[in-house]
């Protein structure tokens, strides 16, 4: 937990309480529903949460944002930043049922009025999101195939409605081939850790 407060040290006091929920949540869950990796639970603030989080420092959701995380796994990074924005709404699907009840218990633990959760697959959704986030799920151009339909046309926050994509190695030629514009924004620009060097937030508009 002080690898997020030494990052967003503006945390309400509720705030802190939820993030701080998460591990004990987790960790509990994990023993019943392996979620995330063994090696990664007492990494779960670094390597999931903070991880998650990565997106907050391109850019500041406004109230009222629609946001879609496809394949969450058990919340990520959806939960993450659903503590962070309380008043941007966030729809969490993963094509697992289980990963799905976990979601849903940390959701309610957390008492997480903007998350709304679904069991599906990325390409039977429908619905208008200003954006797609994931992370790293599949290749960029396969991820664009299954989710473009669902963005928005009209954007009001600071970026344009798209993709946002956490995704680590070189994925140049994947982003190339769909002929879209993106921005790039390294992950070691912002947090100092060594598991954040060689990954990226993608925006794809």
């Amino acid at each position: 937990m002080d690898i997020i407060r030494k990052y967003f040290p503006d945390l309400t006091p509720s705030q802190i309480e939820q993030y701080s929920q998460l591990f004990p949540l987790y960790n509990l869950w994990n023993s019943r529903i392996n979620v995330i990796s063994r090696k990664d639970i007492d990494l779960l603030y670094e390597r999931h949460v903070l991880h998650s989080l990565s997106i907050s420092k391109v850019i500041n959701f406004k109230q009222g944002t629609r946001i879609v995380d496809i394949g969450t796994g058990g919340g990520f990074p959806g939960i993450p930043l659903a503590i962070m924005y309380p008043e941007t709404n966030f729809h969490l699907v993963d094509s697992i049922a289980k990963k799905i009840k976990v979601v849903a218990a940390v959701a309610k633990e957390l008492n997480l009025q903007n998350i709304t959760y679904e069991q599906a697959r990325a390409e039977e959704l429908s619905g208008n999101y200003d954006f797609v986030i994931s992370r790293a799920l599949t290749t960029i151009p396969q991820f664009y195939n299954w989710v473009s339909g669902l963005i928005a046309n009209k954007s009001n926050n600071d970026l344009k409605n798209g993709i946002i994509y956490i995704k680590g190695g070189d994925f140049f030629d994947e982003i190339k081939s769909i002929k879209k514009k993106y921005s790039i924004y390294p992950i070691s620009e912002y947090f100092e850790e060594p598991f954040f060097e060689t990954k990226n937030v993608v925006h794809i508009y």
